[in-house]
């Protein structure tokens, strides 16, 4: 019987003068916050807010590493090349880091983020780039992927703790894999159906595929995306239910 889970979401997106979600009411709600590197969203200044603001509240940080694509929200997939690709990560988690430490709080684990963590989670060479460049700043730092995919493996293999990760706005494929965003269905909206489908995750170990079919999920984490319109309605039905149902809201980072 599952007594805790962890919760969380992408932040730190805001850019500049433009906003993207609601940082400081979210973080009232999750355990976890998968803060933006630069690479695709987040200005210096909104991130080291978030991470003020993450710090108040006792949430745990994580760097949500991406493809350099600001244009396309890190969500374009990129052929890129492995010795990039590590480069690229090793400098967004150092970034994210050095704002961590001035705003009094550390970084804890590592996200990918859009096109890449959805690539790395069936892609070998890619996969093992992102591994190899957490491994070259903090071995300790764990890799946060989806759950069931082969870079969960792959990261083991090498050393690293893994974290597997639901997702409670998506709908997913009776293989476990996420309905592309470019297909009608794949984001969900009712807050209810929302919580409702969190609270089989966690009891049942699974959830119903857009196939109609129940999917097996052990997963760690449940992410709720800030960018998702209703995002915080979302996280706090998904919390009161599994706290209704005595389940603890917990960091999976001790």
């Amino acid at each position: 019987m599952v007594t805790a889970i962890d919760l969380n979401s992408d932040l730190g997106e805001s850019f500049g003068a433009w906003t993207m979600g609601d940082d400081a009411a979210i973080l009232k709600l999750v355990s976890s916050a998968n803060v933006a590197c630069g690479f695709h969203a987040g200005s210096p200044a909104s991130l080291l807010s978030t991470l003020h603001a993450a710090k108040q509240q006792g949430v745990t940080i994580g760097a949500h590493v991406s493809y350099p694509d600001l244009v396309g929200f890190g969500r374009r997939n990129m052929d890129v090349a492995s010795d990039e690709l590590r480069a690229d990560v090793i400098y967004q988690i150092g970034a994210l880091q050095g704002l961590a430490r001035a705003a009094g709080t550390e970084v804890r684990y590592v996200k990918p983020h859009g096109a890449l963590y959805n690539t790395i989670a069936h892609d070998e060479r890619q996969a093992l780039a992102v591994i190899e460049a957490i491994l070259a700043v903090d071995a300790n730092l764990p890799l946060v992927g989806l759950a069931g995919s082969r870079v969960l493996t792959l990261a083991q293999e090498k050393g690293l703790k893994t974290i597997s990760e639901a997702f409670a706005d998506r709908a997913y494929h009776a293989d476990g894999s996420l309905v592309s965003r470019r297909e009608a269905g794949s984001v969900l909206h009712n807050a209810n159906v929302v919580a409702q489908r969190m609270l089989q995750l966690v009891v049942e170990g699974g959830i119903t595929s857009i196939e109609g079919q129940f999917t097996p999920v052990q997963a760690d984490s449940i992410c709720v995306h800030g960018d998702t319109p209703g995002a915080i309605e979302m996280a706090r039905q998904v919390r009161q239910l599994l706290e209704a149902q005595g389940i603890m809201i917990r960091g999976f980072v001790a």
